[in-house]
């Protein structure tokens, strides 16, 4: 017993050497601790800030992104919008007093958002009011009125949208004006299932517009 013992005697005398070491060391006056505390604001973002419309894109399937990162996109892409959107912000959105009175003036062309000019794309052949609307990449703007909405897809790409070339509209259709208990404060593009394909919903504050697409 005594021989097992003997060979721990070193290490026990060493590890009781180093307590009494540290027990007697003078406590170093030069160090001192800082309280750290977590930033409660990010500093400004000195590259870009965020935008009062903020772009956005909606899709049909409208989890199209979901499918394709899932692998299970099988059906594909039949449409997509991208716009910005603006906020309402306690104004008025429509009226027949141009701006400042609103935001948007009746009669006049609207880009159907902020910003760029609203695009719209086809990813197949559609047919919208009996209308054939070939695969590929339009504007799409609105004539606004109370009671009715006249949408024109155009194909001046990469136009800011203020001022649209009339000689280069494709299409134009006119859809009734519904009036909601909603209030929307982003306008708001999507699109959403209907029996002969897909319906655009466009909506802000309490008024909806919807646009049926066929394919």
């Amino acid at each position: 017993m005594l021989k097992k013992n003997k060979s721990l005697l070193p290490a026990l005398l060493l590890l009781a050497g180093f307590f009494v070491a540290g027990s007697c060391k003078e406590p170093n006056k030069n160090i001192t601790t800082k309280e750290i505390t977590p930033s409660l604001s990010e500093p400004a973002n000195p590259y870009a800030v965020v935008d009062k419309s903020p772009m956005d894109i909606s899709y049909y399937p409208v989890n199209y992104p979901q499918q394709l990162m899932n692998k299970n996109d099988s059906a594909g892409l039949t449409a997509r919008v991208i716009y910005s959107r603006p906020q309402k912000m306690g104004r008025t959105i429509f009226s027949n007093e141009p701006p400042p009175k609103c935001i948007q003036q009746y009669g006049a062309y609207w880009r159907l958002g902020a910003n760029e000019a609203t695009e719209i794309e086809f990813f197949k052949e559609v047919h919208i009011q009996g209308k054939k609307i070939a695969k590929g990449r339009y504007i799409i703007y609105c004539i606004p009125n109370p009671t009715q909405w006249m949408i024109i897809f155009n194909s001046n790409l990469f136009s800011f949208g203020l001022h649209q070339d009339t000689a280069q509209d494709i299409c134009k259709f006119e859809i009734p004006v519904q009036q909601t208990n909603d209030n929307i404060e982003f306008f708001t593009m999507v699109f959403q299932k209907s029996a002969i394909g897909a319906d655009l919903i466009m909506t802000w504050g309490g008024i909806k517009a919807v646009l049926p697409i066929e394919f």
